[in-house]
């Protein structure tokens, strides 16, 4: 059992229990030790609106389905590149009073960070002048959801978020017909484009910036870090973890207050750079044990070596195995040295993307952090983890603070809704609470910039990238 002083635990509970009383006291089930305790776990309830991303939506909604032919494919055939095809807008009546609201708003949404020019002022303006009628509908109604897209999901086109597997809910629980319908039937257009406004705080910050901003170059990165705020959902739930890679930091965050920050080490550039996502932690592993990856097993010959000396395995900490297959397995078991260090929280996606401790904590007092093979480690993660099992899963302080001394094993399935935002900020607050601007670590500025000199792109059914899902399973 790994010895811990008696001060550094008293911090421990008295962290753990700070973030327990900001949602409530959890219950009180008698705890037996240390286990797996996914098994037992009860189903948690879907989330509402406001704990957390949404799930993916089905296929037909969010992509084209695959033509005959790309089904048809022969095995070891490359897959196509899906076509995303621009969707039609709806269409509302119009009074003068409505499209002229429409006009003011359309000539005021610079300070948005938006370009007036993209929804052609100068056209509706004529066309008001002309009257209601067809015409008037056609164009004010296409105008509005050019308008209320921008607004709602971000300009930037889905090609220029590199790395972006982030699926924004927004467009599922607020469609381009449901807005047109109340604006024009509740004669509030700037209301209805104002509800779209992200809540998050560095949002409104960025917006007080841009108002003041005037190189040319400092307004370039307000407004793409400004449209970044629009690709990730509205309202970003109750509780949830933020991590701005280019920052290095990670937040514990309720109700839109940082409860706790915590430096992180974030992905190397290239191809080990840590992806742009939206999950939900799914468990709390105390003890966790890490099944090495093949590009270690065989690539470095880590298997050969283990299987030959079982007294080196032991030694070191692994149990080695060689399947039917002629394979080899390797498995870290839990312990000091152990690549994930003390603490694990699961975070399921396709990615293989976690967060979690580390051996060398040393590493945290450096400037520059981006040292991973893509997964964030998290600096005091074994506080994070306990407050994670306390709010997320009713885990008695107490109780956690034995299963992360106990060595063992255990898994503790979250009870409640906690999202997890992997985010890329370069101009955002800092852990004083100051905008500042962060080195851009993987060079995504430029295209999300780019694209604000040019002409605005229809919307497509596209919600995210389609670069090729590279799993970064390697906390080395």
């Amino acid at each position: 059992m790994r010895m811990i002083h008696r001060a550094s635990l008293s911090g421990m509970l008295c962290t753990a229990a700070i973030g327990w009383a900001v949602l409530g006291a959890p219950a009180s089930a008698a705890q037996q030790g240390p286990v797996d305790l996914t098994a037992a776990a009860q189903p948690a309830k879907p989330a509402a609106s406001v704990n957390g991303p949404k799930p993916a939506p089905t296929p037909s909604a969010s992509a084209p389905a695959a033509s005959p032919s790309a089904q048809a494919a022969a095995p070891g055939t490359p897959a196509p590149v899906p076509v995303f095809q621009p969707v039609p807008p709806p269409l509302a009546h119009w009074t003068l009073a409505d499209a002229q609201a429409l006009l003011a708003a359309i000539k005021d949404i610079g300070r948005e960070g938006l370009t007036p020019a993209d929804y052609e002022p100068a056209k509706l303006a004529a066309q008001i002048a002309k009257g209601e009628g067809d015409d008037l509908d056609t164009m004010a109604s296409r105008l509005f959801v050019w308008l209320a897209e921008d607004l709602r999901d971000g300009r930037t086109p889905m090609p220029a978020r590199v790395q972006w597997f982030a699926i924004d809910p927004d467009q599922d629980l607020h469609p381009n017909s449901q807005l047109l319908a109340q604006a024009t039937e509740t004669h509030d257009i700037p209301g209805v484009l104002a509800s779209l406004d992200p809540t998050h705080p560095d949002y409104g910050l960025l917006r007080d910036m841009l108002a003041k901003a005037k190189d040319p170059r400092q307004i370039g990165m307000i407004k793409a870090n400004m449209d970044r705020w629009r690709w990730l959902a509205r309202d970003m739930g109750l509780q949830y973890l933020i991590i701005n890679v280019p920052e290095q930091e990670l937040r514990l965050t309720v109700n839109n207050k940082i409860i706790r920050t915590y430096r992180a080490i974030v992905g190397k550039p290239g191809k080990t750079a840590t992806p742009q996502l939206a999950e939900q932690v799914k468990n709390v592993v105390f003890n966790p044990t890490w099944t090495v990856p093949q590009s270690i097993v065989v690539g470095e010959g880590l298997g050969q070596k283990l299987i030959a000396s079982p007294a080196l395995a032991k030694r070191q900490g692994y149990v080695a195995t060689k399947n039917a297959d002629g394979t080899i397995t390797v498995v870290q078991q839990p312990g000091d040295n152990n690549s994930l260090g003390r603490v694990k929280l699961d975070m399921p996606n396709e990615h293989a993307i976690y967060i979690h401790d580390t051996p060398n904590r040393n590493l945290f007092a450096l400037p520059a952090r981006a040292l991973s093979h893509g997964c964030i480690r998290a600096e005091r993660a074994t506080e994070l983890a306990m407050t994670m099992a306390i709010l997320g899963a009713d885990l008695p302080p107490e109780t956690a603070v034995q299963y992360n001394l106990s060595g063992k094993y255990t898994k503790v399935p979250m009870t409640k809704p906690w999202a997890v935002y992997i985010t890329y900020f370069t101009v955002a607050r800092d852990v004083n609470g100051l905008m500042r601007s962060f080195p851009d670590i993987y060079d995504r500025d430029a295209p999300v910039i780019a694209s604000f000199t040019k002409p605005r792109e229809l919307h497509t059914t596209q919600r995210k990238s389609t670069e090729a899902i590279i799993k970064l399973d390697n906390p080395l």
